[in-house]
C-alpha cells in the first residue's frame, strides 16, 4: 500500500514538473542557436570578413526567422511543435551556410 501510494506521489510529481520542462527545452535550441550565429556574424563584422552589406543581409535573414518563430508561437499557443522546430531548423541550417560563404569568400570591407 505505501508503496503505491510513493509511485502515485512520484508519477505525480513528475507530471506536473513536466510541461515546465518541456517548454524550456522547448524553446532553449532555437534561441542558443540564433545566439550563437549572432555571435558569428559579430566576430565576422570585427575581423572584416563580413562587409556591411553583407552584414545588413545577414542580420536581415535572421531579423525574418525570428518574425516566422514568433508567429509559430503565437498560432500554436506559445510552443513550438515538431513541425516548426524542423522548419526553424532548416532556415537556420541556411543562415549558416550564407554566414560561411559571405565570412569565406574573397570580398573584404
Amino acid at each position: 500500500m505505501n508503496r503505491l501510494i510513493l509511485s502515485l506521489a512520484a508519477i505525480a510529481s513528475v507530471a506536473t514538473a513536466l510541461p515546465a520542462f518541456t517548454a524550456a527545452a522547448n524553446a532553449q535550441p532555437v534561441t542558443h542557436r540564433e545566439a550563437v550565429q549572432q555571435s558569428r556574424i559579430a566576430q565576422g563584422v570585427r575581423t572584416g570578413a563580413l562587409t556591411p552589406r553583407e552584414t545588413a543581409r545577414l542580420e536581415h535573414r535572421e531579423a525574418r526567422l525570428q518574425r516566422r518563430e514568433v508567429i509559430m508561437r503565437v498560432r500554436d499557443g506559445g510552443r513550438l511543435t515538431h513541425h516548426d522546430r524542423r522548419v526553424l531548423a532548416r532556415h537556420e541550417n541556411h543562415i549558416s551556410h550564407a554566414i560561411y560563404r559571405a565570412k569565406h569568400n574573397a570580398r573584404i570591407s
